[in-house]
């Protein structure tokens, strides 16, 4: 299974690339680094995520020798305390809110006795077992591929292309430096954690209790997941939410559609425009946890809630600090290293030289702070090192919220498409499709939902896509790869979709965008 795995991980960079021939890629170690000259390896990758894996990948789908410093977190933030185990424990809790909507599965004509219960250990232990899986397999996948792994974490010495493995002190040499360190949860001022009643997403994700009542702070993608995690398990839930919408992120007509589908309808309440200014952990059974809350404008004290948990999910930062970064001359803001459009590190933010041979992707430059988007600029970065000019198109990454229903989206909200289209003066189009009009979705009974298209009525082309429905995250991807292809609404109109799915809520958007009525 990691040889498989590895083979097509590597059959995915290299289409990256221009077509070479079959050569086999060598087995190679710091030792045989003949390419390499007065350096021990062509390429270092400071981090090991998924940024730093896709990297390497491709580093060595161009034959050159690489060695990645994984820190002991093979897999990073995204493997092993984010993205993968979450989807586990969306899925188990998903399975229990199935199960006990008696009203949904009667439609089914499904009956289901006695008392749908879970075992918390177990929904917990499938989380850590996925991880540990797919962390094997990405450790694997890089040993197949012969790239040298230094388990201790690296850091810049402040002389050109060295990195010190700051567990041993060894200094290790390469022609090219990737800076892939990754973020770490945001916590903010007041706020005391435990990671025990009062927790990040790391904590979260053990699952070590389900609250009967969880205050949240933070209502973007992290908050939203989880939600809907506690939710299915039996919580209530409170938001406590410094901007003025809920959801604040997320493009304002899907959020006040999500509104109904993911808050209304669930034990959940929410504040706008406070701060959690004060947050102090409780004893599990004994004592609450105390949330003081003010004014985001005013900064007046405006209410204390008493909880039994509380879960920060503001934001993530870089984990860049003590990396060597300013004795090798280069300047961050709030922890992020400029980059420009090629992924070379600038010296600083305003008017910054480029620091020759250093490269930085993922959460540490603050472009795109995805899991996917951090692979695409180390394939990217790749790319440049190896003298074929590339630079991502962010607006093409997708992203998506997995909750039930899901929530996907490629491109500007539509607040953001109206300003753009203002100021480069061309005329923004909307068409929109909806899940309760399809067959796919009726059979589910899942014809909550909608998709939405804005485009360029100038040229036709696809600027975002909005979805909110069932299995949105799959559906986004044929409109991130429309937008990456510049692909008109009117080409879109005329491709078939299959009969019956879910992906013809696209086509009716689709064909919608030039007068068509869709089947």
């Amino acid at each position: 299974m990691k040889l498989f795995i590895a083979t097509t991980l590597l059959s995915a960079a290299a289409a990256f690339s221009p077509a070479r021939t079959n050569t086999p890629i060598r087995s190679v170690t710091s030792l045989d680094a003949s390419k390499c000259g007065n350096f021990d390896f062509d390429v270092i990758i400071v981090g090991c995520g998924v940024g730093g894996h896709g990297a390497a990948l491709h580093s060595r789908a161009q034959d050159l020798t690489t060695a990645v410093f994984s820190g002991q977190d093979v897999g990073g933030t995204c493997v092993n305390r984010g993205c993968v185990p979450s989807k586990a424990l969306l899925a188990a809790s998903g399975r229990v809110r199935e199960m006990r909507d008696s009203a949904h599965l009667s439609e089914f004509g499904i009956e289901v006795e006695g008392e749908v219960k879970y075992d918390r250990e177990g929904v917990a232990g499938h989380a850590k077992q996925l991880a540990n899986r797919v962390k094997g397999n990405l450790e694997g996948s890089l040993v197949a591929l012969g790239v040298d792994i230094v388990d201790g974490r690296g850091v810049l010495t402040g002389t050109a292309h060295e990195v010190k493995d700051e567990n041993s002190g060894k200094i290790y040499t390469a022609k090219d430096i990737i800076l892939a360190p990754g973020s770490i949860p945001f916590v903010p001022p007041g706020v005391t954690v435990d990671e025990k009643t009062v927790y990040t997403s790391d904590g979260a994700l053990e699952l070590n209790s389900v609250p009967e009542w969880v205050a949240i702070v933070g209502s973007g993608y992290i908050g939203l997941e989880f939600s809907d995690v506690y939710t299915a398990l039996g919580s209530e839930v409170t938001f406590i939410e410094a901007l003025p919408n809920i959801m604040p992120t997320f493009d304002r007509e899907i959020a006040k559609l999500a509104e109904r589908l993911l808050i209304r309808e669930r034990p959940i309440d929410y504040r706008t425009g406070v701060f959690a200014s004060e947050v102090t952990p409780g004893i599990p059974g004994e004592k609450p946890v105390t949330i003081k809350m003010i004014d985001a404008n005013t900064k007046e004290h405006v209410e204390t809630l008493e909880v039994d948990a509380c879960m920060i999910a503001t934001g993530r930062v870089p984990n860049t600090q003590n990396m060597g970064l300013e004795e090798s001359g280069i300047e961050t803001v709030r922890g992020f290293i400029a980059v420009d459009e090629k992924m070379r590190v600038l010296t600083k933010h305003e008017d910054g030289e480029v620091v020759p041979n250093v490269w930085c992707i993922g959460d540490a430059n603050g472009k795109m702070m995805l899991a996917h988007a951090a692979s695409a600029q180390g394939i990217s970065a790749i790319e440049n090192i190896v003298g074929r000019e590339h630079a991502v198109n962010h607006d093409a990454i997708p992203a998506a919220c997995f909750t039930h229903p899901e929530i996907a989206m490629v491109g500007p909200t539509e607040e953001q498409a109206i300003e753009r289209a203002e100021k480069e003066g061309w005329t923004l189009g909307k068409s929109t499709g909806s899940f309760r009009a399809n067959s796919k979705a009726l059979a589910e009974l899942e014809g909550n939902g909608m998709a939405k298209v804005l485009y360029n009525k100038d040229t036709g082309k696809v600027v975002a896509v909005h979805i909110i429905g069932i299995h949105a995250a799959d559906l986004i991807q044929e409109c991130s790869n429309a937008v990456a292809a510049g692909t008109t609404v009117q080409e879109l109109s005329m491709m078939v979709h299959t009969h019956p799915t879910l992906c013809e809520v696209l086509d009716e958007a689709f064909k919608g965008a030039v007068g068509m009525s869709a089947h």
